[in-house]
């Protein structure tokens, strides 16, 4: 079956482009293949309306909603490629089915690759943390630390202090300018220069960190910066521009729209900044722009 739309990816970004084109009464196929980044995170906060709801109850509802637009259809799985085709899109699913579109919505998502020190790994998402807004206010006041892997970790430590005393855990080869070391003086930031070796804490909680030479510095939650990659191969298959942000590349788009035409994308994959409401959003962009399209296509056949 031929589809007007397909959007590739079911956390915020595709449910939201979905929600557009599914409500300007476009046929619509979501595809989701169940691993969105957030799925480590116990609640999603700062989200307007859906502060402390789990992301995947946020998801549950947003797909209930969905379904109740007879033109709206969710198939799970993976789309694995994507090519061009006769009046649009062909994307070829891990199981073998092949679909069909005319425009495509790419919420791929990103993966992250984080610091290889013990014990931060499994508190992803829980202890360890990328967005102060998103999960600082549950912090509770008490001490922060933030693993410095950039000199871009000066803007993050800055600001944390207003969530708790803040520690910046400097590893070795990141070295600030005087400009940030006064900006973190004034902030009331401690500078540690000596590496984190080990995450100390029952489960997923945090207690403290033990540094290189024996001494344990007491954190309740660490704020790293992980290394991002778009999560599908499907940007690169379809010879999306990419740009080069601090954690990784990105999809470049300009109001949702890529450079190749009728391909729209949203979410992380196309952002340095993530946060579930600017995922939210961009979606949207996402989807009004593939609505554009089909609209101008029209106009021609």
């Amino acid at each position: 079956m031929k589809y007007e739309a397909i959007v590739v990816g079911g956390s915020f970004a595709g449910l939201s482009a979905a929600m557009q084109l599914t409500r300007a009464r476009r046929n619509v196929l979501l595809i989701d293949a169940g691993r969105p980044r957030n799925r480590f995170a116990e609640a999603s906060h700062g989200f307007l309306g859906q502060d402390g709801v789990a992301p995947a109850e946020i998801r549950r509802r947003s797909l209930e909603q969905l379904a109740r637009y007879p033109n709206f259809t969710l198939l799970e799985g993976e789309a694995v490629s994507a090519e061009r085709c006769l009046g649009g899109f062909r994307l070829t699913m891990g199981n073998g089915k092949v679909l069909e579109g005319q425009v495509l919505v790419l919420a791929l998502g990103v993966t992250d690759t984080l610091p290889a020190i013990p014990g931060l790994a499994e508190r992803w998402g829980r202890t360890v943390l990328h967005c102060p807004y998103c999960h600082g206010y549950e912090i509770g006041g008490g001490p922060i630390g933030i693993l410095a892997s950039s000199p871009l970790a000066a803007h993050q430590g800055g600001i944390l202090p207003d969530w708790g005393k803040t520690t910046m855990f400097v590893e070795p080869g990141v070295i600030f300018d005087e400009e940030q070391h006064a900006m973190l003086r004034a902030r009331g930031v401690t500078i540690e220069t000596e590496r984190v070796v080990e995450l100390i804490g029952e489960g997923q909680g945090l207690e403290a960190v033990r540094l290189a030479d024996g001494r344990v510095v007491e954190v309740h939650a660490l704020f790293a910066q992980s290394k991002v990659a778009i999560a599908s191969p499907l940007a690169a298959e379809l010879g999306l521009r990419l740009e080069e942000g601090p954690q990784g590349s990105h999809i470049a788009v300009e109001m949702g729209c890529t450079s190749e035409s009728g391909v729209f994308a949203g979410g992380d994959a196309t952002s340095a900044m993530h946060n579930a409401t600017l995922a939210s959003a961009s979606g949207v962009m996402a989807g009004v722009a593939a609505h554009r399209a089909l609209i101008e296509a029209s106009l021609w056949t």
